[in-house]
């Protein structure tokens, strides 16, 4: 973190490394507001930075770890000072000039604006987390094009409005100046009061749209602190005092938004900024003072600034930013469409490409024909965003994503670096992957070949549909929305093979691999997830940590693996990565059991490799806990106070990963998500209606058209050795390309089975819609029912379940009825000589149940990751199927595996009855390690919380301390055929039991037992049990009023005094038992 290495830390992260397991490490050059904690910062390739990561390097060779580097400095995206102007990440931006026909224009075209920035002349924001006061961004400007149209609205000016306010200093010509880099400010009213600005008309006046933009906190700045956004609305009036809704306008986080409205006649609008009361501070927020860390402290807010806000007479495209792409999310293409006169939209063919008649120096000669003409002249500047979060010396411009060549350039010259300090250690050994971290470069829409490649990659000319990316209307809304979709869909493909399939290329010449993450939640850029991960060696998602005592599901995250999954199934990739366990609340207070639901979801959601997210590289010796990733964890580093006991951890996370990598993953249904999309935005707060007991995974339409095929039996396959029953194509059938239509009638005729809605209509204007409309009658007929189709058969609706039981198809995975059945989940790989199933138990209650599986004539075993061990279970076979009693905790899970031939078709395997002995009560002998405040020994009378205890130094304590006791052991505890366990009660976080001087393991998640069976003598026992809690208390501890001394160091304090301590310790009540065969 910004420079602060040494390269004895560096020796001992990795010796721990090795020591608890971890199989490779991702290396990322990062920086927040990171203090130097170092005598001398070691900056970004330096000789002394070179020497750190040969020194990384040789150790990872020698422990047999994987090593990869980010695809940047920092981790998003690719970027750095290596990267000229000339290359960076472009918008587009325009000017309007209007000259009058019938006579010959010579003159210089308005200049369109040079500003990098988000849109138009909107300037680039600050960075939000920084030490470094900011340099001016780069500037960089080229025309791309000239088009003109003729302005039907004629000579006759619009009327005009006066323009008043609830804020009399207002200045209302700065409204409509064109400009976002000026503003004005509207004073906040109290809160549940209206500040306004007013448009007064002369007589009744249509507006049909409305153009809005304003300067807010920054959305982080606005969580961190609570700060409440305005609702914003437009009103309408017929007597200037009683006013009736309108539309509400979006309210933030967009550099210019455009409503289309519904017409609207009134001589009176208003725009409404209601002030509205604060809402429940984030758990993050609540946790710390932002300004520990250095976000910036608000001014406090007075006003609304408001760059632009415009009611327009003349229609315009609802939301023409976001489907221009300068946001990456779009809104639906479903926009306000009103009926409208030939003089109200602009005909594509009088719009006239006049591009070769401007000069270099912007002056156009040209004889338009009679009439008013509006001339727009199109370029692209820099958006000005640069890798992140990076140190300063290793901070640059974003490379342009839309353009091979300038991703070519990047990548060989970052490459180069590399290979210049590592040598033969980099490509088939040393560093062998890169790591394309989830994309935070933001958006971006154009390139310097992109009308090239438009009509490459479209087929048709985008020149007179160029007024559209000014929120202008050619020939329909419908036919202008179609080309923003083209448009859209040109921005995504040049993402997913100027960036991602460039970086493949070039990595592969260096015998390289790489992780692709994409969006992790919402929709990040204007690709398609799925299109972008294929170009990978492993495809990567994410889950940050779930709360454990959370019901609700993590959809975004859930889609997101799922996704990752789905890519590596279709491919054949076989490995799918997670970024896991990323957290920014709760800081220092995970431990493996409050992780183990969210590794378990992973696992289900088909990710069979965890990354954990992330262990700082800790440069001190001593210093504990050390140097942190900003607020952000996991805190999983070589201090952390369980980082000696990490191992059972790690080893279950490595078993079930490999169980999971095992054979091919078993799906049913192939689940569409629709096109020019991403899963993670279509399914960020929901799940895909596939019925529970049914696997799926996500395709896209680019899998559609290019990868499926039919095999003799009907079943969708894929490259990868997936295998499919059911393409479920639900509600996204309604609006297909027809490339994509045409492959699924392909499919069906070749014998495949689909279920959907019937498509009505086609989202490009690439697409002939009679072939469209003829399709789609052959496909799926007038729209219901069930139809045949060659080989295959189309169930024609949006009801999974009824078609999957028309074929045939039973659950893979049936728990029953019981109620809590619905928490459980499962996971299904097939091997050539057996069957692995991966159940987990989600919810917070028991789960006892009757488990059906889609298997016959193999024994079911259970397979425990956690502890290695492998259990006989009873089972009985009925219909074809394989029925298990199963019982799992809360956050539990088991691998049921299916290998050996079954001779008969029950077994009954007699339960252990489990039978208390003693419990084990009075004082025990607790021991604390010196120099962390507590006092060497202490006894307690019973056992409790040391948040209990009297003395703050117990009571404060983080890190390891030993209960000791001596049991006295009857000689019945000994008998044949029994085995004695101890069961420690409840325990904060992990316990380690030792018996008479016999190590007998580590209990990580309940219930914390151990068979202590082979350690146990007659008469007196010396038993010794290890506890280890978190940082959080020792944190706290410091925190207080007159502490003689800090115990701790890190760069993070996100705790106060007054922050609530956590039950640590030994809780119990700790228990002896038999186990012995019913």
């Amino acid at each position: 973190m910004n420079g602060n290495i040494s390269e004895e830390g560096i020796r001992l992260d990795l010796e721990w490394m090795h020591r608890a397991g971890i199989g490779g490490f991702q290396l990322f050059d990062a920086a927040r507001t990171t203090p130097q904690i170092v005598p001398k910062r070691i900056v970004y390739m330096t000789p002394a930075w070179r020497d750190a990561l040969r020194h990384s390097t040789q150790l990872a060779e020698r422990y047999g770890m994987e090593e990869s580097i980010a695809a940047s400095p920092g981790w998003s995206e690719t970027g750095g000072p290596w990267v000229k102007p000339a290359d960076g990440m472009k918008k587009y931006v325009w000017s309007e000039t209007v000259i009058d026909g019938g006579r010959t224009f010579t003159g210089k075209l308005q200049q369109p604006p040079i500003t990098t920035g988000s849109f138009q002349d909107r300037p680039k924001a600050p960075p939000l987390l920084t030490t470094q006061t900011p340099e001016e961004p780069p500037m960089f400007y080229a025309d791309s094009a000239v088009v003109a149209f003729r302005d039907n609205r004629g000579n006759t000016p619009e009327p005009a409005a006066v323009i008043d306010s609830s804020d009399r200093t207002l200045l209302p010509a700065l409204l409509a100046d064109g400009k976002l880099s000026t503003s004005v400010k509207l004073a906040m009213p109290i809160v549940g009061e209206k500040a306004w600005i007013r448009y007064s008309y002369t007589s009744p006046t249509t507006i049909r749209s409305v153009t809005l933009a304003t300067t807010d906190p920054l959305p982080l700045v606005e969580w961190l602190y609570n700060l409440p956004s305005p609702r914003i609305d437009l009103e309408a009036s017929d007597d200037g005092s009683t006013w009736r809704e309108v539309q509400a306008l979006p309210s933030h986080g967009l550099p210019q938004v455009t409503v289309a409205i519904p017409a609207t006649t009134a001589r009176f609008f208003r725009v409404s900024f209601l002030n509205q009361a604060p809402g429940p501070v984030s758990g993050f927020a609540a946790m710390f003072d932002p300004k520990v860390y250095g976000y910036p402290a608000p001014v406090a807010r007075t006003s609304y600034e408001i760059n632009e806000l415009v009611l327009h007479q003349e229609p315009l495209i609802d939301h023409f930013e976001a489907k221009a792409g300068f946001l990456a999310s779009s809104p639906s293409s479903d926009s306000v469409s009103e009926t409208m006169n030939a003089d109200r939209v602009i005909r594509r063919g009088e719009v006239v490409d006049l591009t070769s008649n401007m000069a270099a120096d912007g002056t156009l000669t040209w004889t338009p024909p009679a009439g008013r003409w509006v001339v727009l002249r199109f370029g692209y500047s820099l958006i000005g965003m640069t890798n992140n979060p990076a140190e300063p010396e290793a901070t640059g411009l974003e490379v342009d994503k839309l353009d091979g060549q300038a991703v070519r350039r990047y990548l060989t010259a970052y490459l180069d670096s590399y290979q210049e300090t590592l040598g033969a250690e980099i490509g088939r050994r040393g560093v062998t992957y890169m790591v394309n971290d989830s994309w935070e470069a933001g958006p971006e829409n154009w390139t310097p070949r992109m009308l090239e490649d438009f009509r490459q990659r479209r087929g048709y000319d985008p020149a007179p549909w160029l007024p559209v990316l000014t929120g202008r209307i050619v020939d329909s809304p419908a036919a202008s929305e179609r080309f923003l979709w083209d448009f859209r869909k040109t921005i995504g493909d040049l993402i997913v093979s100027q960036h991602y399939g460039v970086l493949q290329d070039v990595l592969h010449s260096r015998g390289m691999g790489q992780y692709v993450e994409s969006h992790e939640s919402g929709r990040s850029f204007n690709a398609d997830g799925m299109e972008v991960k294929k170009f990978s060696q492993v495809p990567m998602g994410a889950m940050w940590a779930r709360d454990e005592s959370s019901t609700t599901p993590p959809y975004n995250y859930d889609a997101d693996d799922r996704e990752t999954a789905s890519v590596a199934h279709i491919y054949g990739q076989n490995l799918a990565a997670a970024e896991s366990f990323t957290a920014n609340e709760a800081p220092y207070s995970w431990s493996p059991a409050t992780m183990k639901r969210t590794a378990d979801l992973e696992f289900l959601n088909g990710i069979n490799r965890i990354v954990v997210h992330t262990s700082v590289h800790q440069p001190l010796v001593d210093a504990k806990p050390g140097i942190t990733l900003g607020p952000f964890g996991q805190w999983f580093n070589r201090n952390e106070t369980w980082a000696e006991q990490a191992r059972p951890w790690t080893d279950y996370l490595a078993r079930s990963s490999y169980m999971l990598q095992q054979g091919h993953f078993v799906a049913d249904v192939l689940s569409f998500y629709g096109e020019n999309t991403n899963v993670t935005e279509v399914y960020g707060a929901r799940t895909p209606d596939i019925p529970r007991g049914y696997a799926y995974d996500f395709v896209n339409a680019d899998a559609i058209v290019h990868s499926l095929k039919v095999d003799k039996n009907g079943r969708i396959t894929t490259p990868g050795g997936g295998s499919y029953r059911l393409l479920d194509l639900g509600r996204f059938s309604k609006r297909l390309s027809l490339p994509a239509l045409q492959a699924i009638r392909n499919l069906v005729v070749d014998g495949a089975s689909v279920v959907g809605i019937r498509p009505e209509e086609s989202p490009s204007l690439a697409d002939d819609p009679k072939v469209f409309a003829s399709l789609s009658s052959e496909v799926f007929g007038e729209g219901k029912g069930t139809r045949h189709l060659g080989k295959g058969v189309v169930y024609v609706g949006d009801n999974v379940l009824s078609a999957l039981d028309a074929m045939g198809v039973r659950p893979d995975f049936d728990p029953g009825k019981e109620p809590a059945s619905t928490d459980l989940g499962f996971v299904h790989r097939q091997l050539t000589n057996g069957d692995i199933y991966f159940v987990s138990n989600q919810g917070l209650t028991v789960s006892s149940f009757e488990a059906s599986f889609r298997e016959r004539g193999r024994i079911p075993e259970l397979w425990h990751a956690d502890t290695g061990t492998v259990e006989a279970v009873s089972y009985r076979t009925q219909n074809g199927r394989t029925y298990v009693p199963m019982q799992l905790n809360p956050s539990d899970s088991v691998f049921v595996i299916f290998r050996r031939p079954a001779l008969k078709a029950t077994q009954f395997v007699p339960r252990t009855a489990e039978q208390e002995l003693a419990k084990v009560e009075g004082a025990w002998e607790l021991e604390f390690p010196s120099g962390w405040g507590a006092p060497p020994r202490a006894t307690l009378p019973e056992l409790n919380s040391w948040t209990e205890n009297s003395d703050p130094g117990v009571r404060y304590f983080s890190g390891t301390a030993i209960y000791s006791k001596v049991l006295d052991v009857p000689a019945d505890w000994l008998e044949p055929h029994q085995r004695v366990l101890i069961h420690l009660g409840d325990v904060k976080n992990l316990a380690s039991v030792s018996l008479n001087g016999h190590d007998l393991g580590e209990v990580w998640h309940a219930p914390y037992a151990l068979d202590i069976t082979s350690a146990l003598r007659v008469g007196a026992n010396r038993l010794r049990i290890s506890v280890t809690n978190s940082w959080v208390n020792r944190l706290i501890g410091d925190e207080q009023p007159g502490a003689a001394k800090r115990y701790t160091f890190t760069t993070y304090r996100p705790y106060t005094q007054a922050s609530p301590i956590l039950p640590s310790g030994l809780l119990g009540p700790v228990t002896i038992t038999s186990l012995r065969s019913d």
